[in-house]
């Protein structure tokens, strides 16, 4: 059976493009403010307020 959790790559392993690793940063963030958001929407609308 494979592990389930991986450990660190290798020291020799190749680096994923800058702009991959800027890309899943980007999305990642925007994800969180969305959610964010939905939350405080959410508690918002629960409270009645406007």
């Amino acid at each position: 059976m494979p592990d389930i959790i991986e450990g660190p790559p290798d020291a020799d392993a190749p680096r994923r493009p800058l702009t991959r690793r800027l890309a899943w940063f980007v999305v990642l963030a925007l994800a969180g403010m969305a959610a964010t958001g939905v939350v405080a929407y959410s508690l918002r609308a629960l409270l009645g307020l406007e």
